[in-house]
């Protein structure tokens, strides 16, 4: 697995595990910035790998967390998607590396 790949799903994990915590609104702006920036890379090496399945995903994520239209939902269901996503993204490298 590219260091690229590894390093922006750590991050990506970890800034969405922050969201659990209190938090001023700016970073929920922040997280919606950066994940949709992260969800693209992932899309686009996920595509270079020919891996279409995982392309969709990481599409849907970025949709999800995109800045133009804001996607209300309450804070409980926006914290419970932050932990799937969070422990999909760190599933998905020790998936990775068993598949090897």
């Amino acid at each position: 697995m590219r260091t690229s790949v590894f390093i922006t799903k750590i991050i990506l994990s970890l800034l969405l595990f922050l969201c659990l915590f209190k938090m001023p609104y700016g970073y929920y702006q922040f997280i919606r910035f950066a994940s949709l920036v992260g969800f693209a890379i992932l899309a686009y090496q996920a595509n270079e790998r020919q891996n279409k399945t995982e392309m969709i995903i990481y599409i849907c994520l970025a949709i999800l967390f995109q800045l133009l239209i804001k996607i209300s939902l309450s804070r409980e269901i926006w914290n419970i998607i932050d932990v799937i996503v969070g422990i999909f993204l760190i599933a998905s490298l020790f998936i990775k590396r068993i598949e090897k």
